[in-house]
């Protein structure tokens, strides 16, 4: 959401130049016009704009789902004028969520008995849902110090350095300290040794990530399930375990039905997963399952009865479109685990596809691993000419939207690409993919070096003075430098709005 922008004098107005057969004047952009507009000039004058967005097909920076089947898109649109927050008044959409909480919670293994139902919501996206995962650790937390009478003042989350940006939201927002796993150059998931070394008796949770947004890696759950358990045991503290299956909770089930990463885990007590991912749902869906009713504190649940009957909700977000509850359950009967597994087995593939490609260049250091989420990091064996950011940029000239970035705390001075693959991106597509790179390291080989002013290349290396003596600086810290240099040239580029 664009929370503020700074206009020029020359960007006050909207023109359009086939609007311009119903109006005659341009409008102002930023105040609301003092007169109406006919439909077809609003329509268009929008329409017109939205052409300079890319398009969502070869936007490969997203794991979030740009395709659904025309069916779905009719029911979807069907029910766009429903407000899921209106159970009494639409008590099928309000069935067809418990349906999709009870499926997701079997696909992940929750401890079930056959009358009994699931506890979960589903939430605007992962971000809403780990807010409320948080929010119930804390409170069983607080609630087991105060019956200890011990000080409940100070919670605290371990993480690695590679979470995603809401669990920083969340520890900001809620006030708990975010104890961060550091990576390590060749290791970009949390370490669960060091995780667990970090666990006190404030810790309220540990939090694993079922597929790292940086490389698509799944970290060791099991491992650190079974390393947690073993410090609860010596110390008497209960500390679980949630589960950030944003990208991977709807993966694992079908391409790696034996790992053990989820309820089957006594640790394990609540994960969450994003239908508008690999949940192949447009976005705004995610989903929060609890392993039992004791560990979603009946406190944090409220009762209203002003829409027509009691209704619990425990959600951040109060009115939200039932549209997108309507597609997941879509999807889940449509496609089924024959579905889901075909679909993610061909995601698979195209990125084996992608991978194999980029190594045959013999330009590339694959970043990302085989096994996790379908996707494919990667990084420049040479960047003393130019970088990923370079690559990135200059991809834009063919509509490929594919993300450079630098990794977290300790391994700064690491810049991969990343494509990933969604069910919409075939093996063409990774196939022209891989032509359009060799064609932009081909354009950017024939030019000058962008950085021959500021960093010379490891044959030249800088001198710089140090206590009066002459060092050479080191191949990293002429890495770091060329990516605070690309840093800084990219920043300075984007708009300045706050999203």
């Amino acid at each position: 959401m664009v929370l503020s922008k700074t206009a020029s004098e020359s960007d006050v107005s909207v023109h359009s130049t086939f609007a311009s057969r119903y109006v005659r004047t341009s409008f102002p952009r930023f105040k609301m016009p003092e007169n109406s507009t006919p439909k077809e000039a609003a329509y268009q004058i929008i329409n017109d704009e939205l052409m300079l967005d890319g398009n969502p097909r070869l936007n490969l920076a997203s794991f979030v789902t740009t395709w659904m089947e025309p069916e779905c898109d009719k029911l979807m649109m069907a029910s766009i004028n429903k407000n899921y927050v209106d159970m009494d008044e639409y008590p099928v959409t309000t069935e067809l969520q418990n349906r999709c909480v009870n499926m997701i919670a079997h696909m992940f293994n929750a401890p079930l008995g056959e009358s009994e139902t699931a506890v979960g919501v589903g939430t605007v996206g992962s971000s809403e849902a780990i807010m409320l995962a948080g929010l119930a650790f804390k409170r069983r937390w607080q609630n087991r110090r105060r019956a200890e009478g011990k000080p409940c003042d100070k919670p605290n989350i371990v993480t690695g350095a590679n979470v995603q940006v809401c669990w920083e939201k969340f520890a900001n927002y809620f006030e708990v300290e975010l104890k961060e796993v550091k990576l390590s150059e060749g290791y970009y998931v949390m370490d669960p040794v060091k995780a667990v070394e970090l666990v006190d008796e404030n810790t309220i949770c540990v939090a694993a990530i079922l597929g790292s947004t940086l490389n698509g890696e799944f970290e060791d759950v099991k491992l650190l399930n079974d390393l947690l358990m073993e410090k609860n045991k010596q110390t008497g503290w209960d500390t679980p375990i949630h589960v950030d299956a944003a990208s991977g909770g709807f993966i694992a089930p079908f391409l790696y039905p034996e790992l053990e990463w989820d309820f089957r885990l006594p640790l394990v007590k609540s994960i969450n997963v994003s239908g508008h991912k690999y949940g192949l749902v447009y976005a705004g869906i995610g989903w929060v399952i609890w392993r039992s009713k004791e560990d979603l504190p009946e406190e944090l649940i409220f009762h209203i009865n002003y829409l027509g009957a009691d209704q619990p909700t425990f959600t951040l977000n109060f009115s939200k479109g039932s549209s997108q509850v309507i597609a997941q359950y879509y999807q889940l009967i449509r496609l089924g685990y024959e579905g889901y597994r075909n679909i993610m087995e061909n995601c698979q593939e195209n990125a084996m596809v992608l991978k194999e490609g980029l190594v045959k260049t013999g330009r590339f250091n694959i970043v990302s691993k085989d096994n996790g989420v379908p996707l494919v990091a990667f990084s420049l064996k040479d960047n003393s000419r130019h970088n990923e950011f370079e690559i990135s940029d200059t991809l834009k000239r063919f509509g490929w939207i594919v993300p450079a970035y630098t990794m977290p705390a300790n391994a700064q001075h690491i810049t991969v690409l990343r494509v990933v693959i969604r069910e919409d991106f075939s093996r063409t597509l990774a196939e022209r993919l891989v032509l359009d790179i060799i064609k932009v390291i081909n354009y950017l080989d024939a030019l000058p070096s962008s950085f021959t002013a500021k960093v010379k290349t490891d044959d030249e290396l800088e001198e710089k003075v140090k206590n009066g003596t002459v060092v050479k600086k080191t191949a990293i810290e002429t890495q770091r430098e060329i990516t605070d240099v690309w840093k800084k040239f990219v920043m300075a580029r984007k708009a300045k709005v706050i999203c």
